[in-house]
């Protein structure tokens, strides 16, 4: 990755001497996971503190450590071992971090949006590896400490740095851009993932829009230009409109998505009525979600058999809208990594517009982290649910709104179950292969448990 010279040009109060030119091939701030020539970062939370594994890290190999001066040190510290004193050992690894994307220098994607920054992430990165060494996010690592690790993490042949940013609160996002300063950035949308804690939409907006504060001087913002309240934001901030692409599926956007079909595994479309598309992913919005990855694409001179290229190769996180094969062959779609309002309707739409099944039955469970939102916005989800679908099952509490509202608006069987066996009992002669199940929640609902029941 680097040598201890140049590690100490940035951090150079130490305590113990090692070779200037010693390599060091790897960061971790986990003890579990080091070795020689290991930079191990000992961080600390409210209930552990890694300082308390630095004699360990040694005894593994790892010479290196970076050490908080509020810390006590060892009362024996053996030769040939280097402490390099940070005031703070979290802002060490982002300082670290940014120093090693300078030094590495790729190209960097900044991703974020309320519902599928990682679908999206996916879908980018695939396209990027048809032309160009590429380094991307890997699972959750999208936080203060995860997107960090991710540029840690990245070969320093790296050409394209694609990193995933998440977040709960305002400010997040910013410090998480001033890391990374990406030259492309992308808002995928805005939806009511967090509202309790941003207010609003417009809040969501606020936030999210702050990607644009570590974004290079001449760099680009592809965002969802269907959602007013981004442009809103945008130009509280005076970004430059120089500086922005929008895609959506109104006529006013440079990239105009129109989808022509949707069958079994795989949306059609085509961007400005010109160029076709086909990709692996099931709805509207991942059409939209494709249409960032061209847009970027086209302002990096990938040519369209690329593009299709990289969608055919696709693999898209687990859980999210996976497609899998159940008892007595029974098609299930695994939406459940995660749900939002604005997710749980697009899930459902994609449902209604399937062909060939006999029954499409939904299995939605509670969305969480909506506040005092949280009843109106269950709600909102009934009005997605027609009699396209066959049968409504919920499980949880909060989501018992929509079997209720539903129960008012339509007649298809509807059942709300507060036992989850219960629930699995109900579904097993739904069992049949010309069926299809849509399971879509919250990740700390666990449906994967649900889903473990019915397949083959």
């Amino acid at each position: 990755m680097f040598t201890l010279k140049w590690l100490q040009k940035h951090f150079n109060d130490t305590i113990g001497t090692l070779d200037q030119d010693m390599d060091i091939l790897q960061v971790s701030t986990d003890s579990r996971d080091v070795g020689k020539n290991t930079l191990f970062i000992p961080l600390v939370g409210e209930r552990f503190d890694g300082h308390d594994y630095v004699e360990d890290v040694f005894k593994a190999g790892a010479k290196i450590v970076f050490y908080q001066k509020n810390k006590s040190l060892p009362t024996e510290m053996p030769e040939g071992i280097l402490y390099i004193l940070v005031d703070d050992t979290l802002k060490a690894l982002q300082q670290l971090a940014h120093h090693y994307k300078n030094l590495i220098n790729p190209t960097v994607i900044g991703i974020t949006g309320s519902n599928g920054k990682t679908t999206t992430k996916d879908i980018v990165s695939e396209v990027l590896k048809t032309t160009y060494k590429t380094h991307q996010t890997a699972g959750n690592y999208n936080n203060h400490i995860g997107l960090p690790l991710t540029i840690l993490s990245m070969d320093p042949n790296t050409e394209m740095l694609v990193l995933e940013m998440g977040m709960n609160h305002f400010d997040e996002i910013s410090l998480l851009s001033k890391i990374a300063e990406p030259h492309y950035a992308i808002i995928t949308n805005i939806g009511e993932s967090h509202i309790e804690h941003l207010g609003s939409r417009a809040g969501i907006a606020r936030a999210k829009t702050e990607i644009t504060e570590g974004i290079q001087p001449n760099g680009m913002l592809i965002y969802d230009g269907d959602e007013p309240l981004i442009e809103q934001a945008l130009n509280q901030r005076n970004f430059d409109r120089d500086q922005q692409i929008h895609c959506g599926f109104a006529k006013e956007n440079e990239y105009k998505v129109e989808v022509l079909d949707i069958i079994q595994k795989y949306t059609m479309f085509t961007i400005n009525e010109k160029t076709n598309y086909k990709i692996p992913l099931l709805g509207a919005h991942h059409a939209k979600n494709a249409s960032y990855a061209i847009a970027l694409a086209n302002k990096l001179g990938i040519p369209t058999e690329r593009i299709q290229s990289g969608f055919e190769h696709i693999n898209v996180t687990g859980m999210r809208f996976e497609w899998l094969e159940g008892k007595k062959g029974v098609q299930i779609i695994n939406d459940a990594y995660n749900a939002s309002p604005t997710s749980m309707r697009a899930a459902i739409e994609v449902v209604k517009q399937m062909q060939g099944f006999n029954k499409k039955i939904l299995v939605l469970g509670d969305i969480f982290e909506l506040g005092s939102h949280q009843e109106a916005l269950h709600k909102q989800v009934a009005d997605s649910i027609t009699d396209d679908i066959s049968v409504l099952c919920t499980y949880g509490e909060m989501v018992k709104v929509i079997a209720d509202e539903v129960r008012n608006q339509i007649n298809i069987d509807v059942h709300h179950f507060t036992n989850v066996n219960e629930l699995i009992h109900y579904l097993q002669p739904l069992l049949a292969k010309e069926n299809l199940i849509l399971f879509k929640a919250s990740r700390g609902m666990h449906f994967e448990t649900i889903i473990e029941h019915i397949l083959k």
